[in-house]
């Protein structure tokens, strides 16, 4: 493996070495478990990922824990595969995964030094190779690949077509009239499953809609509040979606998590940057500026709100990092939306904001003008 800045890694390929070259942007995530989970969310879309954490492929993989329909990694980088999982749900080994889906993965890297540097210069564009050892030829091509800053990556994530979520996609796309629960229209920029179990959890039944669905296609399905999703890449490069958002506030309950919370921001006139090297694991702690309380929390972004940029419109910050005091959520002032920037459906955790959810529905009762001992749609027109 070559880094732009000329640095090489050396490994050997445990799945899919028949792929050549993989480029994509070089980040870590130090969580000790959930690789099957990491996997599979789309935010990491066009990134080649390492685990901190040094031995991999344990416990297998299941059929359960998936967070979309496929692997989203370009390739995955351990210290060492353990190729003999031993796991009740177990159903495959992480190598026949990988190799089912054509993704590289490579074991044998010096992961803490690759951490350590990454943490030091920043997240950058790197390429795999095992058809050659040429460095030189492997700096220039990762120099020419453009990266991730300025490019829409939800395109190569969001759904095709609308579906409903019942107990995991159904290819009917409409509302189910005999059911009681809030209809909460969720916009796919790469959404997690577990976001939408955790909707549905709650009552909800869930709509899922491509993330190009204009403002008016989303208010014509009469939902009750509207959910952003998270998803991978540039959030500035996603104009579309900002322009929809911006059409869509105020008009019904809104919230939104990861990159939704970055478009929800820049729809109303603030900005976002490019982190150094991102926060991605399952412990980053998070100050919940309100109550004071502290949340051990679930993230995978490369990007920020800048909190500096909203002093200007009307949002306060709720939440912060408190490894670094970057902005981790946010609400308006004026109508019903709010977001976070990190993951309260966390899995496979921790799972100290999931009461963000039962905000969520507390909104959409609240917009209905119904008390906490209401059904949801007494009389639905």
């Amino acid at each position: 493996m070559v880094l732009e800045d000329g640095t090489v890694f050396r490994g050997r390929a445990f799945a899919a070495s028949e792929q050549g070259r993989v480029l994509g942007e070089v980040v870590f995530n130090t969580a000790m478990t959930g690789y099957q989970e990491v996997l599979t969310d789309p935010s990491y879309k066009g990134q080649i990922l390492t685990m901190t954490y040094p031995l991999t492929g344990t416990y297998g993989i299941n059929d359960e824990d998936m967070e979309s329909a496929r692997i989203q990694v370009e390739a995955f980088l351990v210290k060492e595969y353990q190729d003999f999982p031993s796991n009740w749900r177990s159903r495959r080994s992480l190598a026949e995964f990988l190799e089912s889906q054509g993704v590289m993965g490579v074991e044998g890297i010096d992961t803490r030094r690759l951490t350590r540097h990454i943490r030091s210069i920043g997240a950058m564009r790197g390429i795999l190779a095992t058809d050659t050892d040429n460095v030189r030829e492997l700096l220039e091509q990762v120099r020419a690949f453009p990266g991730l800053v300025g490019v829409d990556m939800v395109q190569k994530v969001t759904c095709p077509a609308p579906y409903r979520w019942e107990n995991g996609p159904q290819p009917d796309a409409s509302w189910r009239e005999d059911h009681p629960g809030f209809r909460v229209a969720a916009l796919d920029f790469g959404i997690k499953y577990n976001i939408l179990r955790n909707l549905e959890r709650c009552g909800c039944q869930i709509l899922v809609l491509p993330a190009e669905t204009p403002a008016e296609a989303v208010l014509a399905t009469n939902p009750d509040g509207i959910f952003l999703s998270n998803g991978p890449g540039d959030p500035a490069a996603v104009t579309y979606a900002i322009d929809t958002v911006r059409r869509l506030l105020g008009r019904k309950p809104m919230f939104g998590i990861c990159l939704g919370h970055q478009l929800m921001g820049l729809a109303l006139g603030a900005h976002t940057f490019k982190l150094k090297f991102g926060h991605r694991g399952a412990n980053q702690p998070v100050k919940d500026l309100r109550t004071g309380r502290v949340e051990v929390t679930s993230q995978n972004h490369g990007f920020c709100v800048d909190m500096e940029s909203m002093k200007h419109v009307p949002l306060r910050p709720t939440h912060i990092n408190l490894n670094d005091n970057t902005l981790e959520g946010m609400e308006h002032l004026e109508i019903p939306a709010y977001s976070v920037q990190y993951h309260p459906e966390a899995a496979p955790g921790p799972h100290d904001a999931t009461y963000l959810f039962d905000r969520f529905i507390a909104l959409m009762r609240r917009d209905r003008g119904l008390s906490p001992d209401d059904t949801p749609h007494p009389e639905r027109p």
